[in-house]
């Protein structure tokens, strides 16, 4: 009976940071407000824009700062652009993990 008793667990990259780094993997350098009409349309696009566009907004924008931090993504002024390298990298990690948890369940 020894269990974890939070009921949070270590998750993985999501639809967001997903759709985030399809994007980004793209040549062009977005302003916030472009890449996030491209990724809320690629989302409802495959039915998974939930929780309201204020909120997916601001979960995307925390997503990006994110991929900012770990060095993914390149912030010049208020465009960002994937470093590709480190995009390719970051996309077959999460591929990998995907597939980890896909193998578990």
């Amino acid at each position: 009976m020894n269990q974890n008793s939070s009921g949070f667990s270590r998750r993985g990259p999501d639809i967001i940071t997903e759709e985030l780094v399809a994007v980004l993997l793209e040549k062009n350098a977005f302003e916030f407000k472009a890449l996030f009409t491209v990724i809320h349309t690629n989302l409802r696009a495959r039915n998974a824009a939930s929780g309201g566009e204020e909120m997916l907004r601001l979960r995307a924008y925390e997503k990006l700062q994110a991929l900012v931090g770990a060095g993914v993504v390149k912030k010049t002024g208020k465009s960002y652009k994937g470093e590709n390298t480190a995009l390719h990298a970051f996309n077959v990690r999460m591929k990998e993990f995907r597939a980890s948890v896909a193998a578990k369940r």
